[in-house]
């Protein structure tokens, strides 16, 4: 499609919505506008009430630098993604980077969502910048949205899931608004990573969320297990319990940003008390009308989302740096056994992660990262393939190199590869020196790829029963046949036939 005459060279663009005009930047691969509302600010009778639409305007709005973030403190110091905290109350906002603002272009759309296990993480990261798909014809749409107690919380007068509402609603506008921006609704692709990515599975899981995307990419994606009903309401009397405060939205519509934080962190805090609860116990969960089921068992077993394309995969070693509970580092059987492993499949495991056998730390670690992430998105995989719907799973590989990590494909480490953003802020902290570009070219276009046409490429065939086909991403790109049968002979359950 061929633009129109070139403008008079400035930095500003400004864009009319169906809500008003909006005013850009111009960088250098397209046009960014960030902080855009998707919706009011949930505040007072807003703050815990389905997703409102914004109330128009009629002077131009002011996108050029980021808007307010449901995240109220920082995390800097204990995230590898760098994720700012911007004060304010229009939490429910968006930015589009684009490369081309004009209606005719009909370009494919990339919509973000951000992790942060669903109580913290920031869509105003440099790590989200959307230049590098821009350059390559992608309009890149990242959503803030209601975290924690505000989003998840079931309280006995509001709307269960109100972060999956607003999911939807950033969706909806989408639809309605990008084409000014020049992406084109029909062609809409919904990704995310770790929380991200479990919320790209619980979109994929909403009836109500059908038909505002076509294709998704669930990255890491980390859900709420088990994910009933009654846990959720096991987790409001708790925080009752904890706190003392009704798990009401009129007990909590006037504490502070501080105050609501404190009660967060009481309802989270390790004890006795906390009994089997999830680990992610503020997280989207089956409430039975719109998370009709556990998302792991739509996915499964059920037609919502069925035919959507998935890419879906993990890191190799998400969570292994993280510190494992004292008392048995020098038993490796012993630190295993809260996991509920038999003999033989504890076996299994210890033989596949020998190279880890002197450091048992390691080994709980990556327990953990099977149990979170690797073995839930092999089951969506191979239930999938059972039934022929079009899946393309991929284990990310590349280790790290920095400090502390050394060795480690760890969580959040593939994201400068998928964005190609092996330059920004953070990234040789996270990853190392010199981290391989060609990696990242690889990585991106199968990404951009997908986004565009609904399929990774040639040379990335689609995960299939009797091949088992998966793209590892590594110094040295390459598929191959079924090479996670060990994480599903110590941890999947046997798919859903039929």
């Amino acid at each position: 499609m061929t633009p129109p005459a070139a403008a008079p060279a400035t930095s500003a663009v400004t864009v009319r919505t169906p809500r008003g005009p909006v005013r850009g930047e111009r960088q250098a691969s397209g046009v960014r506008f960030l902080g855009i509302p998707y919706a009011q600010p949930p505040v007072g009778d807003l703050r815990f009430a389905a997703p409102v639409p914004p109330v128009a305007w009629t002077d131009t709005l002011d996108a050029t630098s980021y808007g307010p973030t449901a995240q109220r403190r920082p995390f800097a110091d204990v995230t590898t993604i760098p994720e700012p905290t911007v004060p304010g109350a229009s939490t429910l906002n968006l930015n589009v980077f684009t490369p081309a603002p004009y209606p005719a272009a009909e370009l494919p759309v990339l919509v973000w969502i951000h992790g942060g296990g669903f109580v913290a993480g920031s869509s105003a990261s440099p790590w989200y910048d959307g230049r590098s798909f821009n350059r390559d014809g992608v309009v890149l749409v990242s959503v803030g949205y209601r975290l924690g107690i505000e989003g998840f919380l079931h309280l006995a007068d509001a709307p269960d899931n109100r972060g999956v509402l607003d999911w939807i609603a950033a969706l909806e506008w989408v639809r309605d608004t990008i084409a000014c921006f020049g992406g084109d609704p029909a062609k809409v692709t919904i990704a995310g990573q770790s929380a991200g990515g479990g919320a790209v599975q619980t979109l994929l899981a909403t009836p109500r969320a059908q038909g505002l995307f076509r294709a998704a990419i669930s990255v890491s994606g980390a859900v709420m297990e088990p994910q009933d009903r009654s846990t959720a309401e096991a987790v409001s009397r708790l925080f009752t319990a904890r706190t003392g405060v009704p798990a009401t939205a009129a007990a909590l519509r006037d504490t502070t940003d501080a105050e609501l934080l404190a009660l967060q962190d009481a309802l989270g805090a390790p004890g006795p008390d906390r009994g089997p609860l999830p680990m992610l116990a503020l997280a989207p969960f089956a409430d039975g009308a719109l998370v009709p089921q556990p998302v792991a068992e739509t996915l499964a077993s059920g037609d919502t989302g069925a035919d959507i394309p998935l890419m879906a995969g993990f890191t190799a070693h998400e969570f292994n740096a993280a510190p494992s509970p004292g008392g048995a580092d020098d038993d490796p059987a012993a630190l295993l056994a809260p996991f509920g492993l038999d003999e033989r499949r504890t076996r299994i495991f210890l033989d596949t992660h020998a190279v880890q056998a002197d450091r048992p730390a390691l080994l709980w670690g990556q327990a953990v990262t099977d149990t979170v992430f690797r073995a839930p998105t092999l089951a969506i995989a191979d239930a999938r393939a059972h039934r022929q719907r079009p899946t393309w799973l991929y284990e990310f590989r590349r280790a790290a190199t920095a400090p502390g990590v050394d060795g480690l494909a760890y969580h959040c480490t593939d994201l400068p590869f998928a964005f190609d953003l092996l330059d920004a802020q953070g990234v040789t902290a996270a990853l190392g020196e010199n981290p391989p570009q060609h990696l990242a070219d690889a990585v991106h276009a199968a990404w951009v790829a997908f986004v565009r046409d609904l399929n990774p490429g040639p040379h990335w065939p689609p995960y299939t029963e009797e091949g088992r086909e998966t793209m590892v991403w590594d110094d040295r790109p390459r598929v191959e046949r079924d090479p996670l049968r060990p994480v599903r002979e110590v941890w999947a359950r046997p798919a859903p036939q039929g």
